[in-house]
């Protein structure tokens, strides 16, 4: 089991970039330049939330905190590995579940303030 929500976080994005990856690009050994680009920026952006153990799902948060291109290039890795988790991930896909239902997001004031 993983320790901190960060951690599992961080597992559950670089499970679905590599399913993506696998799955679009046809790669086999690890990601392609592209996916690798994205995995890092990913963990860079989980890195430098203003929430950290308290981040929301990126779904449930008020912050977006990637910029357009990489959003939406998140989102179609969302898209593709989203559903394929629940057979291929069970236990990934049902913390992210639970972690999208229990986790209040902080009002933009409680944001402010941990920014300062």
């Amino acid at each position: 089991m993983l320790q901190s929500r960060l951690e599992r976080e961080r597992h559950t994005i670089r499970v679905m970039i590599g399913m993506y990856c696998q799955g679009t690009h046809h790669s086999l050994d690890g990601l392609c330049p592209e996916c690798e680009q994205l995995h890092l920026y990913a963990m860079g952006r989980i890195d430098k939330c203003p929430y950290q153990s308290d981040k929301p799902t990126c779904a449930k948060c008020p912050i977006h905190c990637y910029k357009p291109a990489m959003r939406e290039q998140i989102r179609q890795v969302m898209r593709y590995a989203g559903p394929r988790m629940l057979f291929a991930h069970p236990s990934l896909a049902m913390w992210h579940y639970l972690d999208e239902i229990t986790k209040k997001v902080a009002s933009k004031a409680e944001t402010k303030k941990r920014r300062e």
